[in-house]
Formats: C-alpha cells, sequence, structure tokens
C-alpha cells in the first residue's frame, strides 16, 4: 500500500470523535464509510452531517433530515456544452465549505504529526491504526492550547 486512507468524524470545534479503521487509498470514501458504519442502522438521525463529494449517495442510503453535501457541477454534454451551478446552488455549496473548513483543519491538526506524513515503513500488523488513533487523540488533548 502506498497511501492509506481512515474515515474521520469530527465536530465544527474540530475534536475528532471518530477515527476508523485503516484501508488501502485506492478504496473509495464512500465504500469505506458503508463498511464501517452500516447503512441500516440510524447513524446520523438528530445531527447534522456535512460531507464532501467523496461521499455521493450518502442522503439515499442513510437516515437523518441534517446530512448535507456538495451541489456536483453538471456534466458537459452536446446539448449543455458548458454546464453551470446556479448562483444558489454556489451559494450553499460555499456555506458548507465554510462550515466543513473546521473538519479540514483537525484532519491538517493530526497531520501536524509526521509519521502521518512520511513513507510508513512498519510491518507490525494494524500499527498503523494506532499511529492514527494515537495522533488523533494527541490533537484532541492540545486542541484547548490552541483555542486561547
Amino acid at each position: 500500500m502506498h497511501t492509506v486512507k481512515n474515515t474521520v468524524i469530527s465536530t465544527a470545534d474540530k475534536v475528532i470523535l471518530f477515527v476508523g479503521q485503516t484501508f488501502a487509498g485506492h478504496n473509495h470514501d464512500y465504500k469505506i464509510l458503508k463498511e464501517e458504519l452500516c447503512p441500516d442502522k440510524p447513524w446520523f438521525e438528530g445531527i447534522g452531517v456535512s460531507a464532501d463529494l467523496g461521499y455521493q449517495g450518502i442522503r439515499n442510503d442513510y437516515k437523518g433530515d441534517g446530512i448535507r453535501i456538495p451541489h456536483k457541477k453538471p456534466r458537459k454534454s452536446k446539448a449543455d456544452p458548458k454546464p453551470e451551478l446556479s448562483r444558489e446552488q454556489k451559494d450553499e455549496n460555499r456555506a458548507l465549505a465554510k462550515m466543513r473548513v473546521f473538519v479540514e483543519h483537525a484532519i491538517g491538526g493530526m497531520k501536524r504529526y509526521n509519521i502521518l506524513n512520511h513513507p510508513f515503513r512498519n510491518i507490525k500488523y494494524n500499527f498503523v491504526d494506532d499511529v492514527i488513533s494515537v495522533c488523533a487523540g494527541l490533537w484532541n488533548m492540545i486542541l484547548p492550547a490552541f483555542m486561547i
């Protein structure tokens, strides 16, 4: 595996609530989510969820009124050679991005620990899961220091 992926769930306060198991980088984000959080259960009911375009289909498979995903730009075709999103759709995407940026900051906070940024050549079974969990825990522990 050259790259690895984890599902990370964070709050708008940059607190990491969930780090999923590690998968090879070629796996799709939404496939990983469905393996870790079975769509049959009400994981996202009663809470607001902001996902990126890697989670197309989340509204269809998971229950919850607060699931928000950006609008996808239409495909180019002969009938519509220059497809564009409407002004309202662009505004909704911008508002969603302003909320999601804090989740990206939390993920970036974990990556401040260089072990996640360089090639990981350890052969211990599931050690990469332990490393990402420790980095998430350290980020949550030092997070109040950044809030000052």
